[in-house]
């Protein structure tokens, strides 16, 4: 048997391999400067703490998400067929917690926009279950968000949202960048995992193999599905046998060797986990629409897991199964492995076309999310194993907002600044740490306050856009040092604007790049 010596800030560590997989690990004796300076620094991966991230793909108009109703530049003229009124016996500008309303004849009939309760804005109706998520103060609702020099192309804005590094050709993720400062990535095969179509730049880097998997009930490691006889021998055979290959004497041996080893202990990992729609029984602990109906599922993948299988009480559209089965998937790796952060995408917000108001395609994509955010709380509290609701935090990410006026086509065109909803038993929401909201960046009461009417936010940029006036990377920022426990050295290296003082992501301020005013960060957890 092989073994090799890997430093860990605590003590040397010593790890006896299997036969064969260390071979092409040797190298890696010789650590990077990067990664042996990471292994003196922080706590990231050892302090309990984890992450789930969810990548909103197209762009999530975010004027429709978290309305502006105290605004009276919103309204059924700039968008005529997608405009989400407000309910006339409601005083929106009232502070309180936010309505959740009951006693439907379905679970979505609402028609206006929910009272938020920060004394401005209203929730899309298709948002109701973020209501309880947010009264328990376990939600934050940040708007304004953005960057300097906004790209309007998704490739580029998804790029620069996933690098931490906005207007670089930087291809390699702020979350590899995290994880490779853990100094656990040569230890743990696992430290990231994302389910989707393919490994997202959030995880690329060149000195740590990260694992993506399209589907976690099949593997296809290798082109080798799991298989309950044969599949799992027959790929660690496959792989124990590659680990003895002649490769090419080049730079990237060792990450070579690393992803071969992570997928053979992958298996070994996986083996342990049902990931099947059989073993789908994860229910809601209460009565989930408050109209006498059984308890709801938390990953609704089926008709027969979605409010029962009747069509009037689903909780989610009919499309949105197979984004709860990775969902369920990804919450499943961080709750029973030593994964420090997991995730996947939904798509669809590309909302050019027949984009819907009260109800509609945007409306679907509202539910998806806030049942995603919703059935994740009431997992990690109700089914908690290696990680509980309070050590978990849940984020959303999407690459630009869309425009304030509605074009032609009944749709949003691409525009400014956008949307994060971030949830978690730490995030210091309504009723904690003395707040009133957990609703950031829409409200006239704000450090850099929403300015109502024509020339106002809604219309900041260009006379066109929403203007931003928080800095993604300082939410990112805020939630991978003081959530995951990042040094503030490592922030520096992580995302490099926090070593540029003239971007002021941390105290807030004017950005040098583009002369905007941001808030800094926002004391979210």
């Amino acid at each position: 048997m092989s073994n090799i010596n890997v430093i860990s800030r605590r003590s040397f560590l010593q790890r006896s391999l299997k036969a064969g997989a260390g071979l092409g690990l040797a190298s890696l004796m010789n650590l990077p400067p990067f990664i042996k300076r990471a292994l003196a620094e922080g706590n990231i991966g050892t302090n309990g703490k984890k992450l789930l991230f969810i990548f909103l793909r197209g762009a999530n108009d975010a004027l429709n998400s978290v309305i502006p109703v105290g605004d009276p530049a919103y309204n059924n003229i700039a968008r005529p067929t997608i405009y989400i009124p407000p309910d006339g016996g409601l005083n929106y500008a009232t502070t309180g917690s936010c309505d959740f309303p009951t006693g439907l004849a379905s679970t979505f009939q609402y028609s206006n926009a929910i009272k938020l309760g920060n004394g401005f804005a209203g929730l899309h109706p298709s948002l109701k279950f973020l209501a309880p998520v947010y009264n328990a103060g376990d939600l934050a609702l940040i708007h304004r968000v953005g960057y300097p020099k906004q790209s309007r192309s998704h490739f580029d804005s998804q790029a620069y949202w996933e690098n931490g590094e906005p207007n670089s050709l930087l291809r390699e993720g702020i979350f590899y960048r995290t994880l490779l400062e853990s100094g656990l990535t040569t230890t743990n095969p696992l430290t990231g995992v994302s389910i989707q179509s393919g490994l997202p730049l959030l995880f690329r880097g060149s000195q740590a193999a990260l694992t993506n998997l399209s589907d976690p009930t099949r593997y296809d490691l290798m082109g080798l599905p799991n298989n309950p006889l044969t599949g799992d021998l027959k790929a660690k055979n496959f792989l124990l046998a590659a680990q003895h290959s002649t490769f090419a004497s080049k730079r990237n041996r060792p990450l070579l060797n690393l992803q071969y080893k992570n997928m053979l202990d992958t298996l070994d990992i996986f083996a342990g986990i049902d990931f099947s729609e059989t073993a789908n029984s994860y229910v809601d602990n209460v009565d989930s629409d408050g109209a006498g109906s059984s308890p709801y599922h938390l990953f609704p993948t089926s008709d027969a897991k979605n409010g029962g299988g009747t069509a009037p009480k689903f909780v989610v559209d009919t499309g949105a199964y197979s984004f709860f089965d990775q969902l369920k998937g990804a919450a499943m790796i961080l709750n029973n492995t030593d994964a420090i952060i997991a995730g996947t995408e939904l798509g669809g917000f590309d909302t050019h076309n027949n984009q819907g108001g009260v109800t509609g395609d945007h409306a679907n994509l509202q539910t998806r999310i806030a049942w995603a955010i919703y059935g994740l709380r009431k997992y990690f509290s109700n089914y908690a194993n290696k990680v509980n609701w309070n050590n978990t935090i849940v984020v959303t990410l999407t690459e630009f907002g869309r425009t304030t006026v509605q074009n032609t086509s009944g749709g949003t065109d691409h525009a400014e600044a956008g949307l994060m909803f971030v949830a978690g038993g730490g995030v210091k929401g309504y009723g904690k740490s003395g707040r009133v909201s957990g609703a950031f960046g829409c409200h006239t009461g704000d450090t850099i306050p929403w300015n109502p009417g024509a020339t106002g936010s809604m219309y900041g940029v260009g006379g066109r856009y929403l203007q931003r006036a928080i800095d993604y990377r300082s939410v990112l920022g805020e939630i991978i040092r003081e959530h995951l426990g990042a040094t503030t050295n490592q922030i520096g290296r992580i995302i490099p604007g926090y070593a540029a003082a003239g971007e002021n992501l941390t105290a807030g301020g004017m950005s040098s790049i583009d002369g905007t005013n941001i808030m800094g960060e926002l004391d979210l957890v």
